[in-house]
């Protein structure tokens, strides 16, 4: 929570003690100890500011009614030199505080003071944590899923930044395994092709038109170079071509789509330093494995897992999951990060069970490892389901989908729900420039509070810093109301972190121009008094400056003009 709501309510907490303290020092109490209670932020306005249910809580040590206890705090509280201007006794036993003018004051100096940084926090103490995302098999382009993955996991990265968290964003990428051999065939299978009509492709294989423009660039380099040369060399060539004009695709797509990685770790390194190997061993030295039918399994059933893995199979050759636990060991063991969160689709629920059994079996804290489960997303116009773009009329990929709406949008829509909710993206919407679309709703109230102050310099009003008791004359409903959202950001912020759901943020700063509209068209910003015009602009910049803020911590612009 801001600095000023953190200040506020560590003193409401301590004057209640006080309080508690007097009452039993007057003998309206019994000497007993206070026990724990909560303050909170009411629901409903009318039940004050914030509300505590010490009276309650203190009801069976102090042998009294809740609302006798509740009086004698009243009674005994002082408030002076606080933010709060009353307290009244509710329903049960419930002490609700109302804050005084000099709190939302208070609020918009701090917005001021913090300026960029107004939102962030040392919540996650520098904790190290490691986001891993989108991580799409680099054998093809990136699916809708991808792009939904790749925003979440990206704002996900920025909340959790703005959250106080020493923060690291990941690809890995798959350039071993089963995928790979895959790739391998169906790019040897269409080279071949190119020479003889003989040759089928397999229907497990990659049949898209971007394996055909490998193989036929391929050609265009090596001509017949590999026609004779073995299947294993032919098929090495192939890949050592491919992959990496397929790596570079995804970084340059991803790049276009705000995304920076500070890390591509390969799949490929970890067998190639012997890091599989190690993992079988680890495994097998705690005891936690056996043979059966020629394969070495992991006895993930004793871990939380509904059933036993396989690690080696019957051909000598390790399964996919060998590789991912020692990928998740390096992240936790070798580089040391506090945390990893994983953000996968909704096809890997069982995925989760069998790495944190992995985990726990190799002496690891499994809770170091967070997953978020995204659902996918149907892309929808006129309310129809679209599986082809309109210009290309192909599947719609991460690229596709930059083409056919605003980048800002895809950003801020995919980040419009909770990560495992299922999510319609409405193309028709996402494109409009009115009010019933989010992110242009938010962007223009940036760009109308822009207008407001260009308006007012022009008009030859000079800017300044209002003083208190110009400040103080924002109390109006729509004022107040306004200024305590501002105030609530880093508390958002902290909880977007914590819950691991950016979507928090996005319906905060959708909030946040809600009240600004509704402030404006409520109270004349231009007005004739001068003082009350200042401090109204002062409002308008912290808002604004907020919105910024926030849009810059999702990579979303911030226009001045629309």
């Amino acid at each position: 929570m801001s600095k000023i709501v953190k200040e506020t309510e560590n003193v409401l907490r301590q004057r209640l003690i006080d309080a508690v303290n007097s009452a039993i020092n007057a003998g309206d109490l019994p000497n007993e100890e206070i026990p724990q209670f909560i303050i909170e932020v009411p629901a409903n306005k009318a039940n004050g500011d914030f509300s505590s249910n010490i009276a309650m809580a203190g009801a069976k040590c102090f042998k009294k009614a809740p609302r006798m206890i509740a009086q004698s705090i009243v009674d005994n509280i002082d408030l002076n030199g606080t933010l709060f201007e009353r307290v009244e006794i509710a329903g049960p036993g419930f002490l609700n505080f109302f804050l005084s003018q000099d709190f939302y004051s208070e609020i918009l100096k701090d917005i001021f003071a913090c300026g960029e940084d107004y939102g962030k926090s040392d919540y996650g103490q520098g904790k190290r944590v490691l986001v891993e995302f989108v991580s799409a098999n680099p054998t093809g382009p990136m699916h809708i899923g991808n792009a939904r993955g790749g925003a979440i996991g990206d704002c996900l990265a920025s909340v959790l930044d703005w959250a106080g968290y020493d923060v690291s964003r990941e690809f890995y990428v798959n350039d071993a395994g089963n995928q790979i051999e895959k790739f391998a065939t169906s790019l040897e299978v269409r080279y071949l092709q190119h020479f003889s009509d003989d040759v089928e492709m397999p229907e497990d294989a990659y049949h898209g038109a971007d394996i055909t423009q490998h193989a036929e660039n391929f050609i265009k380099e090596y001509g017949d170079k590999y026609l004779n040369a073995s299947s294993e060399e032919r098929r090495k060539a192939l890949v050592d071509y491919a992959l990496p004009i397929n790596i570079a695709g995804l970084e340059r797509d991803l790049g276009r789509y705000r995304i920076t990685y500070d890390k591509w770790f390969r799949e490929s390194t970890l067998h190639n330093d012997g890091s599989v190997d190690k993992i079988i061993n680890a495994l097998k030295e705690q005891g936690v494995t056996y043979e059966q039918d020629g394969a070495l399994w992991f006895k993930a059933s004793e871990f939380g897992n509904d059933k036993d893995i396989v690690l080696i199979r019957a051909n000598g050759l390790p399964t996919y999951i060998v590789p991912d636990i020692a990928y998740h060991y390096n992240k936790l063991v070798t580089r040391g990060y506090d945390k990893a969160i994983d953000v996968l689709g909704a096809d890997h629920h069982g995925y989760v069970p069998r790495m944190k059994a992995a985990l726990t079996a190799l002496g690891l804290d499994a809770d170091r490892l967070d997953i978020v489960i995204m659902q996918m997303v149907r892309l929808v116009r006129d309310g129809e389901t679209i599986k082809l773009s309109k210009r290309s009329g192909k599947a719609i990929t991460l690229n596709t989908l930059i083409d056919e709406v605003p980048l800002d949008a895809a950003r801020f829509f995919f980040n419009l729900r909770e990560p495992n909710s299922h999510f319609d993206f409405d193309l028709e919407l996402a494109a409009k420039k009115s009010s019933e679309n989010p992110v242009y709703y938010v962007q223009y109230a940036h760009a109308r509070i822009c207008s407001i102050i260009k308006k007012a310099q022009e008009q030859g009003v000079e800017l300044r810093n209002p003083n208190d008791n110009e400040l103080s004359r924002l109390n109006s409903d729509e004022e107040r109301e306004l200024i305590r959202h501002l105030s609530a950001l880093t508390d958002e912020v902290i909880t977007a972190a914590k819950s691991y759901d950016p979507a928090k943020i996005t319906h905060y700063v959708v909030e946040l121009a809600t009240l600004f509209h509704k402030f404006y068209n409520a109270q004349r910003v231009m007005c004739d008094d001068e003082g009350l015009m200042q401090a109204r602009l002062y409002l308008c910049t912290a808002v604004k400056d907020t919105i910024k803020n926030i849009l810059t911590m999702l990579k979303i612009t911030a226009p001045e003009v629309m």
